[in-house]
């Protein structure tokens, strides 16, 4: 993902999920990057499980489509919001690469966002959980192990769909961290994902570790390997237009502006 300088200036705050420790202000300790990355990953691992797992009871319980989407939606919701509050004060809670992406981009002239070090072991730590994760969700249910999805979600309208998806949820993540309300994002967050299951074709993925997950399931919630390089580019996009609308939306940070909190 490329960005102007501008949105290198989007939120130099360091982004986390998580409710801020420590008083307004204060910058909290920084946990261990082991624990950090372990973190990441049993998280994504679990988010995974949510999504894939409710999907394959979903379908084992309802013919019906929208009844499926409507459980695996209302897991998800629950599922995510429950691992933002469990895990946010280790990790920050970003279970997303792209989140992740963002978050260095823009703490880079700040020095408060998370490092290259950092980038370079926790989204490892992503896709190996979100792998993880599927294939347990598989276990569970006594599905192969490893099936590659044949689900094909390659055709544009969704591609879109992941564009408008991952810029929604970089906007929110990124607004609320310049406004200083991180500490909804555990609601906030999994309202906006379980939303998005809804008011976007795609579905919601908006996250490049769960859909290389998804690829190992051949079930309601897989997306076949052929669709995911496809998915990943355009949230990779939507990730830099949810930076831009930040700019937009809330200014460059430091230019004087007041936003009302």
């Amino acid at each position: 993902m490329t960005t102007t300088d501008s949105l290198s200036e989007a939120a130099p705050e360091r982004t986390s999920a998580a409710v801020p420790q420590g008083e307004p202000g204060e910058t909290p300790p920084r946990t261990p990057l082991a624990r950090r990355a372990a973190a990441e990953l049993v998280g994504t691992a679990a988010l995974v499980a949510v999504v894939v797992g409710s999907g394959i009871q979903a379908t084992r319980l309802s013919q019906d489509v929208g009844v499926q989407l409507l459980a695996n939606s209302i897991a998800t919701v629950f599922g995510l919001g429950v691992l933002i509050a469990l895990l946010g004060p280790v990790s920050g809670a970003h279970f997303n690469p792209v989140v992740t992406l963002a978050d260095w981009v823009t703490g880079r002239r700040g020095g408060s966002g998370v490092t290259a070090r950092e980038l370079l072991v926790c989204i490892p730590a992503q896709i190996v959980g979100a792998i993880g994760g599927a294939v347990l969700a598989n276990a569970m249910f006594a599905e192969p192990v490893v099936t590659w999805s044949a689900h094909e979600r390659s055709a544009g309208h969704l591609l879109l769909g992941e564009v408008v998806a991952t810029a929604g949820l970089i906007l929110l993540i990124f607004g609320l961290a310049r406004t200083g309300r991180l500490h909804f994002a555990p609601v906030a967050v999994a309202s906006y994902i379980g939303a998005a299951y809804w008011f976007t074709s795609s579905t919601s993925f908006a996250n490049p570790a769960v859909t290389i997950g998804r690829a190992f399931s051949d079930t309601f919630a897989g997306i076949a390997p052929g669709s995911v390089a496809g998915f990943i580019a355009m949230q990779l996009v939507g990730a830099a237009v949810g930076l831009a609308l930040v700019v937009l939306v809330f200014g460059r940070s430091g230019d004087g502006q007041d936003i009302d909190r």
